[in-house]
């Protein structure tokens, strides 16, 4: 890649600072960039910390400012608090009272990151060619059309957070990262002397109570099997997603898992293990990376979650809308979370699960 001005989002962690780092050794002009979203008046939050939501913010920020001095490349900081309020936590809370998983991460990122991050610092009169990130994952801009690749390392691999990119975004962005592990990363912020070399690992969102983001998290309800017969009481519908087991307080001689969430009811529905698999999946607001229209009788690996493996399935597609029919029955679809589809290393796209079908 020939010298080129490269605007970096810089978070204050080692990633993105390692990114940063490498680029301007590899003889590009690179400026640092990073946004506030955090609003202090914020309530209920003081739990949280190393997130990209939270009162460690602040830190995290002087962190960026650190590593620009230490890597010799200018900084810039943007409030984007409003438009996080708008896009990113109205989401939040509007799928919770839905009684839908969110996915905040995947709308940061297209919406806040690659989005009006990069409009605000263009509008303030900083000029720059491409810009860049610590994903673990890959750009191909040789191609005609741009492919996002997943990254080498399958352990950190973040391919599924960019599935909601354009290709236009993704013709204008540098992911150095991609085909390095962590391991290495580390090593070279210790090379380079970066002061946040040995900076824990930082989360996602929010790290504390993310009930305390909520305006109303909704009250207590009934737990009911799938007859509808009440088994036991909760206490706010956002404190579960499809799949959990964990915190539901009802006694039974098997174990009991949630099946579904009923908004209109404030409900949450349990049942076995087994009955939580699903044939397929209907996927709507999809965002197709790989081709404008997918093919006819397009087979393909989909994740329904980050930490998913993936799933072998027939894909298909009417407008925005998919309907994925899994080769076997998978554990646990929610309503709300990502649908990412992949050819072997490369991303096809990406869309928003609406519902299971049994």
């Amino acid at each position: 890649m020939e010298p080129m001005r490269i605007a970096v989002g810089l978070s204050g962690g080692v990633d993105s600072s390692v990114a940063a780092a490498l680029l301007r050794e590899q003889g590009h002009d690179v400026v640092g960039i990073t946004m506030r979203v955090f609003a202090p008046a914020s309530a209920g939050l003081d739990g949280a910390r190393h997130a990209c939501y939270g009162p460690d913010e602040a830190a995290d920020v002087e962190d960026a400012r650190r590593v620009a001095d230490a890597v010799g490349i200018p900084f810039r900081e943007f409030d984007l608090v409003h438009e996080y309020r708008d896009h990113v936590l109205a989401y939040f809370r509007r799928e919770y009272a839905a009684g839908r998983t969110p996915n905040p991460c995947m709308v940061c990122n297209r919406q806040l990151k690659f989005g009006f991050l990069l409009e605000r610092a263009r509008s303030d009169g900083l000029q720059f060619d491409r810009f860049a990130t610590g994903h673990y994952a890959r750009v191909d801009a040789s191609r005609e059309r741009p492919a996002l690749l997943r990254g080498t390392d399958v352990r950190k691999d973040q391919s599924y957070f960019l599935a909601f990119l354009k290709p236009a975004q993704l013709a204008r962005t540098v992911l150095p990262l991609g085909a390095m592990t962590k391991a290495e990363v580390r090593g070279h912020a210790r090379r380079l002397h970066l002061p946040v070399a040995e900076k824990a690992e930082s989360q996602d969102f929010v790290s504390g109570d993310h009930l305390a983001l909520l305006e109303d998290a909704g009250g207590p309800g009934p737990i009911v099997d799938r007859e509808g017969r009440k088994v036991g009481e909760h206490r706010g519908i956002a404190r579960f997603t499809v799949g959990q087991r964990r915190g539901l307080h009802v006694a039974s001689g098997a174990p009991l898992y949630v099946l579904g969430i009923d908004a209109p009811r404030n409900a949450v529905v349990v049942g076995p293990r087994e009955a939580t698999a699903a044939k397929a999946l209907e996927a709507s607001q999809m965002n197709w990376i790989a081709f404008d229209e997918p093919p006819p009788g397009l087979r393909a690996e989909a994740k329904i979650r980050y930490g998913h493996k993936g799933a072998p399935a027939r894909v298909e597609s009417s407008g925005d809308r998919v309907r994925v029919v899994f080769d076997e029955p998978q554990f646990a679809v929610a309503p709300g979370q990502a649908l990412v589809l992949y050819d072997g290393e490369r991303v096809l796209g990406g869309g928003v699960i609406d519902r299971a079908v049994e």
